[in-house]
């Protein structure tokens, strides 16, 4: 070989090593520190809580945290609340296209998009309370697998559990509710139209002021609104209906994101997440509820009234058409709506036995 062709091939080795040597230190780069270590992955989480509410204080943060501490720092998750990265409604869709992470908001908030979990807000299934509801719903998720929830995935699903009717006059039976405005919105402002009220949507936010004014004259919620939005300021009697209202929230994080996780991560992850489903989760409206009930009999004298169980059959009969709606609708998508409430009543039926 001549000395020519000798130096360029030495040059060409030395090219090529030098090639290889940046790729390394570039792959290096992208994946670890300058000790070798496995750089953090951070997660941007949207939710519309406000930073005080017990949904940011008492879940998620103490949830990141422990993600973080059993990763050993792998996976950091940094909270957005109070609307600050998206608004309510385009949480999901937010997630799905990866302006967030991950992302907690209720499902009814994109009322259509999800048609099977609406069976979880169905009324006439009694909940007797968040924790049973709560079980219902994320058990009823696995076993129905519905495809509308398969584009990011799910990490923990919970309820507000029961609401109830807070009026400024007594409903102790369904002739008092009739024409009478109650704010509701979505499932709830159908089902209340068939009991014979007349619905009126407006943002929870909007509900205090519409009721001092006489705008409206009651609302149909979970009991928390009583002290978290000092409904029980301007409302004088509660009756009790926990059949006809429960709001489903989810913790979902964006499809792609967790399947760049490694399976030990994923694990982890999943541990954590029934960890505080069982623990926290399926526990905060139960306690909101119960603290927002106590402040509104003890502090500002509000009746409760309970309907007799004549009443009760009552009612639950009348909202019967909204679940035949529900089986119809199902059954024009080829599912089976019959099978599908079953399976809920089911559920409901155990869990309530469970946590009664």
């Amino acid at each position: 070989m001549k000395r020519n062709e000798k130096k360029k091939l030495v040059s060409l080795v030395m090219i090529i090593a030098l090639m290889l040597s940046l790729l390394t230190a570039c792959g290096q780069s992208a994946s670890t520190d300058s000790q070798g270590k496995a750089k953090a992955i951070n997660l941007k989480l949207a939710h519309f809580f406000p930073a005080t509410h017990p949904a940011e204080t008492d879940l998620i943060q103490p949830w990141a945290q422990a993600i973080e501490e059993a990763t050993e720092g792998r996976i950091k998750i940094t909270s957005y609340p109070g609307n600050t990265l998206l608004q309510a409604d385009t949480v999901y869709d937010g997630v799905i296209n990866g302006i967030a992470d991950m992302g907690l908001s209720c499902f009814s908030y994109n009322r259509g998009n999800f048609p099977v979990l609406e069976v979880f807000e169905l009324p006439g299934i009694e909940y007797v309370n968040s924790k049973a509801a709560s079980h219902t719903a994320w058990e009823g998720i696995q076993q129905l697998n519905p495809q509308e929830v398969q584009d990011t995935k799910l990490m923990m699903v919970f309820t507000t559990g029961p609401g109830d009717l807070y009026t400024k006059v007594p409903v102790r039976n369904l002739d008092d509710l009739q024409g009478l405005e109650i704010r509701a919105t979505g499932l709830s402002a159908k089902t209340l139209e068939v009991l014979g009220a007349t619905p009126v949507a407006m943002a929870q936010s909007e509900a205090y002021e519409a009721l001092s004014k006489g705008v409206v004259k009651g609302n149909l919620g979970p009991d928390e609104v009583l002290l978290g939005w000092k409904q029980a300021e301007v409302t004088q009697y509660l009756t009790k209906t926990p059949f006809l209202y429960n709001t489903l929230f989810y913790i979902t994080m964006n499809l792609d994101k967790w399947e760049a996780l490694s399976p030990q991560d994923q694990e982890t992850i999943e541990r954590i997440n029934d960890k505080f489903f069982t623990e926290v989760a399926i526990n905060l409206w139960d306690k909101q509820n119960e603290e927002a009930l106590a402040y509104a009999v003890e502090e500002k004298g509000m009746e409760i009234i309970e309907l007799s169980p004549e009443e009760q059959d009552k009612w639950i009969r009348m909202v019967e058409p909204v679940q035949n709606n529900f089986i119809a609708q199902m059954n024009q998508k080829g599912l089976k709506g019959e099978e599908i409430l079953a399976t809920v009543k089911n559920l409901a039926s155990k869990y309530n036995k469970e946590f009664e």
